[in-house]
């Protein structure tokens, strides 16, 4: 993972025009190269392995919790757990079912599958009241000040 490159904010339908240029080991989105997406959305789906499904109201993404994840610190709820086993990691995902989180991580497309991140962060904001329009304000104010211009260039 590459992380001079930035963790694109976005929704999931932006995500829906992103494309592989493998010889950069990335993707691209208008241009701009990226290997990570912030998101933010309502967890409505838990398959049990460590995967789930965020839906942030302009798609649904598949989440994957990887093996760093169980061995790091995440906040979660404004609580710390470390996930050192997968029964743990399960009663921690029932738990997170409809919450409202923010997630990072790194974006990988699959043919004919719905998109994944393999989740580096994961935040429950579900307290926050204002949390969802003030995510769409953030991802507006960053395409308008930082991807639009480089969009706009490489068109």
């Amino acid at each position: 993972m590459d992380y001079s490159l930035a963790a694109l904010k976005v929704v999931c339908a932006q995500l829906k025009d992103a494309h592989d240029v493998p010889s950069q080991n990335a993707l691209t989105l208008g241009g701009i190269l990226f290997q990570r997406a912030w998101l933010q959305g309502i967890l409505v789906s838990n398959s049990g392995d460590g995967r789930f499904l965020l839906d942030d109201g302009t798609g649904v993404i598949e989440l994957h919790l990887s093996g760093d994840f169980r061995s790091r610190e995440w906040d979660v709820g404004c609580t710390c757990f470390f996930l050192l086993s997968s029964t743990f990691l399960v009663r921690l995902l029932v738990r997170l079912l409809g919450l409202y989180v923010m997630v990072v991580g790194g974006y990988f497309l699959r043919k004919g599958d719905t998109p994944m991140v393999k989740v580096h962060k994961i935040v429950d904001l579900s307290p926050f009241p204002d949390r969802e329009a003030m995510w769409y304000l953030e991802v507006i104010e960053a395409y308008k000040l930082f991807y639009q211009p480089l969009i706009e260039e490489f068109v």
